[in-house]
């Protein structure tokens, strides 16, 4: 089994308080893990010498929850494309490597403590508006209303989005386009979620802006850097929807 030795620099930091960077060592790192097991490893020699172990979130460790957001050497979920930090495994850095370790940072992101962010501010904004009100029934039901191919698979690539923020992270004005775009053009194309379309658009918007995120300048970083690779097209989408309330 191929092993490798790290130092890791990582942002240490408890609520309304100022943070600092601490060095460990992870030595013995098995390449096959992924980065979470890794900074387990770390925890369970920070506990056995009674040390305050590094708090991360984590939940579904598949890739699905979006929870383990963490920036990486720079880079939020690290510098392989499309995959979340869960999903990024020790092979992909070299032995001796140093690595960075910090949590989202933006304004609407809170630190709680070390590498965990408040993100709750992304819940609010769907509370205003992600979902519809029409009963979807049963399959049988659901399969009565025709909806054409392109525009069923658009509404998946959309419903992608698993909400981790790291398009926020991303941005330099810390924005929330492309994760309001992916909520907003997954609902608006399928018929069961237009009859809340107006309404939603402008409510989410509203809520976005009233949260302290910033605004789009199409630097496309978002998508750059998106676990499940959402396209900075559907921002078009929210633009267009938002018009058509004017």
């Amino acid at each position: 089994m191929k092993t490798i030795n790290l130092n890791l620099e990582v942002w240490r930091q408890n609520i309304n308080q100022d943070g600092y960077f601490e060095l460990y060592k992870a030595n013995n790192i098995s390449v096959d893990m992924s980065f979470l097991e890794m900074l387990d490893v770390v925890n369970e020699n920070l506990i056995a010498s009674k040390k305050d172990p590094i708090a991360f979130e984590s939940d579904c460790r598949e890739g699905i929850c979006g929870a383990c957001s963490l920036v990486i050497n720079g880079i939020p979920h690290g510098k392989e494309k499309g995959v979340t930090v869960c999903q990024l495994h020790m092979r992909s850095f070299t032995n001796g490597e140093t690595i960075t370790i910090e949590p989202f940072r933006a304004k609407s992101f809170t630190v709680i403590k070390d590498l965990v962010v408040d993100r709750s501010s992304f819940d609010r904004i769907l509370q205003q508006g992600g979902y519809i009100s029409a009963k979807t029934g049963t399959t049988i039901d659901a399969n009565s209303i025709l909806i054409q191919k392109e525009e069923s698979e658009e509404a998946f690539n959309a419903a992608a989005c698993i909400g981790c923020g790291a398009c926020v992270a991303a941005c330099k004005n810390s924005s929330a386009m492309l994760f309001v775009a992916a909520k907003i053009s997954h609902l608006s194309i399928m018929p069961q979620g237009k009859i809340e379309r107006e309404t939603r658009v402008r409510q989410l918007i509203q809520t976005m802006d009233q949260e302290g995120f910033g605004s789009c300048t199409n630097t496309l970083e978002c998508e750059a850097v998106c676990p499940k690779e959402i396209s900075t097209n559907f921002i078009s989408r929210l633009n267009l929807e938002y018009i058509k309330t004017i």
